[in-house]
């Protein structure tokens, strides 16, 4: 397993944290640095390292002609890991998918939790997709208010769905073209698809809740993707009927 990331110096962090049991592993980093002013985006570097790995992840197993579930559990080495993505399998009936409903999924660790998700969309017809649910599993530790937990899941998902989905901010001589939320969209509740979260029982330290619901969302998205069309989704914002 070789990862090289490109970016600022911050971009290394949770590089190296691959959940998975492969004997050989190198990461590298090419530091890059920016003029123009970078802060942390909601999760850090969790989120595009998550993506990298979760969704490359896939296309490994589709090359090996394996379930990508199945080689998740085979090779997960956290055991907490393990267990929120069973439980995603076993809510979403991931071996009853079929070529109307397509599953993809994704896991990752950070801030002290375990998150695993697992997005549908369903077919309308041989060209058009659309987002069914989107089902997460956390285990934080004791969730010492469940319903903020819920609260702060739901919010990362859409979240990341929206920064996944739709245009980004974007930089013209050395300035950023958007203004505000008109030529800024997010995701309207209009466009949310239903989200289901469910909390793992835990007696363990809590760990956060507010990051790390964000990871996992993009990849999965990609896995479902790349499971509808063939192909790899390499670019954002992701489109949902044709590869991006």
């Amino acid at each position: 397993w070789h990862h090289l990331i490109t970016g600022l110096q911050s971009g290394k962090y949770r590089a190296d944290a691959l959940a998975y049991d492969i004997p050989h592993v190198r990461v590298e980093m090419l530091r890059l640095d920016s003029p123009v002013p970078i802060g942390p985006w909601r999760s850090v570097s969790n989120h595009y390292n998550a993506y990298a790995i979760e969704h490359f992840f896939d296309e490994l197993a589709r090359a090996g002609g394996q379930n990508p579930l199945e080689l998740r559990l085979k090779l997960l080495k956290e055991t907490r890991l393990k267990a929120v993505l069973q439980r995603a399998a076993e809510a979403t009936d991931w071996h009853q998918q079929d070529q109307q409903r397509i599953l993809g999924c994704a896991v990752h660790s950070s801030f002290g939790s375990h998150v695993a998700e697992i997005v549908e969309l369903i077919r309308l017809d041989e060209h058009k997709l659309k987002l069914g649910k989107i089902t997460c599993v956390i285990d934080c530790g004791i969730a010492i208010n469940p319903d903020t937990v819920k609260a702060q899941l739901e919010g990362s998902v859409i979240y990341a769905l929206g920064a996944a989905l739709k245009p980004p901010i974007m930089l013209k001589n050395g300035r950023v073209e958007q203004h505000n939320f008109h030529d800024t969209p997010i995701l309207s509740f209009k466009e949310t698809p239903p989200i289901e979260v469910f909390i793992s029982r835990s007696r363990l330290d809590p760990g956060g809740v507010g990051e790390p619901g964000v990871p996992p969302l993009a990849p999965a998205l990609a896995n479902a993707l790349l499971s509808a069309h063939g192909k790899p989704v390499t670019r954002m914002p992701m489109k949902l009927n044709g590869a991006s």
